[in-house]
């Protein structure tokens, strides 16, 4: 058998570490797609009396998770894995589903709290296998991610108060 020329990952973590860190920053991939397009939606579709306010956020929202899919990408990369980028995968792996229709602005609010709820919960999800693969590159990705969509999600709650 002939040996690849390639040379192999070699950062510190085992490979079966950085495997289990790439599938679930895939999925954080997934949901961060899957929040991006429904916030890109909703920027292009919302109505009402808070057109203006909601336009323009829903836009800093979906620049903001725009950047991002590119980080968690490389990040995925970096660990030596291909990166998901097809909507089959990104539906297979997102705990986000789409929204039927188009939703009245509160309803948007509403299911975009609970978007970045759930990226939350999937970013805190992979925490612990990146402490104990001592991964502080994908904790800091973590980090910045869950602080993002706990502010984000703390923000959009106040307009539903």
């Amino acid at each position: 058998m002939a040996t690849s020329s390639r040379p192999g990952v070699e950062i510190g973590i085992a490979e079966a570490q950085r495997q289990a860190i790439a599938e679930g920053l895939s999925a954080l991939l997934a949901d961060t797609y899957t929040l991006y397009l429904k916030t890109h939606n909703f920027h292009w579709n919302v109505t009402g009396p808070m057109f203006e306010t909601l336009h323009q956020m829903f836009e800093r929202h979906y620049r903001e998770l725009w950047d991002s899919v590119d980080l968690i990408a490389e990040r995925i990369r970096a660990l030596g894995f291909p990166a998901p980028g097809t909507y089959a995968e990104f539906i297979r792996l997102s705990s986000i589903k789409e929204d039927a229709g188009i939703p009245g602005a509160e309803e948007m609010i509403q299911s975009l709290v609970q978007g970045h709820e759930a990226v939350t919960r999937t970013a805190r999800k992979l925490v612990a296998a990146a402490e104990a693969a001592n991964d502080q590159a994908t904790l800091d990705v973590l980090t910045q991610r869950m602080h993002s969509h706990e502010k984000t999600s703390w923000m959009l709650r106040s307009l539903l108060e």
